[in-house]
């Protein structure tokens, strides 16, 4: 089958569609968990997620929103232990994790479903969405970029600041739970793009990549939700065009892709912050010399590579992140 008769079928054209809604909704939560230093809720969610599928599967009902349920109650429990602040809270959280995905194992089996079943929600398969499923996906996704979008700016001074947000009058506590609500969202929208057990990585490594080569808090999230939707999609057309008889799952392939974008980026990020530290604005105001102390064995002016900073009457040459200024015949530091 070519290229283009594999892109015309049904099935193909529905999981393109999940995969770019599912690759811009995880990143924007992933962004604000990051923010907050809680990259890895995406996965214990994920993980209390699998007993909402097994509930669907035992009862009949849709998988999907029996696990949008238990998701969401668990990330609920999850933020009023993390606010509570026991020094026990992350074994409260581990338990529950570890729970979620036991009981989900356990209550599939009760219901006579194969662990194959369980599978396809653990690992993702996108390929075998169904229409309804895709509408749901939709639904979900545009609710998670509606509101995690719109309301960008109290979920930031909330998630960076909370002090601070309190004093600006935000509901803190709201807009916490907001955010635990979203990502289990999130996670019950990308179950079946890379599965319960990988959905982290698409909320967390497409954000981390952006930090790379961003600073404002607005392009990170801009740039993560592009990168998000380029893994999407990229991992889904990869597995699809392998060679016959080669099988390759769109899930891992996606996080895969993913993790070589961070790898591609790191190094640049490394020396873009390099960059920035040399060219950072010193302090305004006057700066008392310092003497070296240490003989200073480089030689600077108008040709050697480092940034001139005009101070007074003076200038100043920006190396190893300090100023350095001609005084007699050595250099101060600033």
């Amino acid at each position: 089958m070519s290229t283009v008769d594999l892109f015309s079928l049904p099935f193909m054209q529905r999981a393109m569609i999940a995969a770019v809604f599912v690759g811009l909704a995880a990143p924007v939560v992933g962004t604000y968990l990051v923010q907050r230093r809680l990259a890895l809720m995406g996965d214990g969610l994920g993980h209390v997620a699998v007993t909402g599928v097994a509930l669907g599967l035992l009862t009949g009902t849709s998988p999907t929103w029996t696990a949008v349920v238990v998701a969401v109650l668990g990330a609920v429990l999850i933020e009023v232990i993390r606010e509570r602040g026991h020094t026990n809270g992350d074994v409260a959280l581990a338990l529950l994790f570890y729970g979620g995905l036991a009981g989900g194992v356990l209550l599939t089996g009760l219901g006579g479903q194969s662990a194959a079943r369980l599978q396809t929600f653990l690992f993702g398969s996108i390929t075998t969405i169904s229409l309804t499923d895709v509408l749901v996906t939709i639904a979900l996704a545009a609710l998670v970029i509606g509101l995690g979008v719109g309301l960008a700016p109290q979920l930031f001074a909330v998630a960076q600041d909370q002090e601070f947000a309190k004093v600006a009058g935000l509901d803190v506590r709201a807009y916490n739970l907001l955010v635990a609500v979203l990502a289990a969202v999130s996670v019950t929208v990308a179950m079946r793009t890379v599965g319960l057990l990988l959905v982290s990585a698409l909320m967390v490594v497409p954000v981390a990549t952006s930090q790379q080569l961003t600073r404002s808090f607005r392009t990170t999230l801009v740039a993560a939700m592009a990168l998000g939707t380029v893994a999407s999609l990229g991992g889904l057309v990869i597995s699809a065009l392998v060679p016959a008889g080669v099988t390759v799952s769109p899930g891992p392939t996606i996080v895969l892709l993913s993790l070589a974008g961070f790898a591609v980026t790191w190094p640049i990020g490394i020396w873009l912050r390099h960059r920035q530290r040399l060219t950072a604005p010193f302090p305004a105001g006057p700066l008392e010399p310092v003497a070296h102390g240490e003989a200073h064995e480089h030689d600077h002016g108008p040709t050697c590579g480092h940034v001139a900073v005009p101070h007074d009457d003076h200038v100043d040459y920006v190396h190893d992140g300090h100023r350095h200024a001609v005084h007699g015949e050595h250099y101060d530091e600033h």
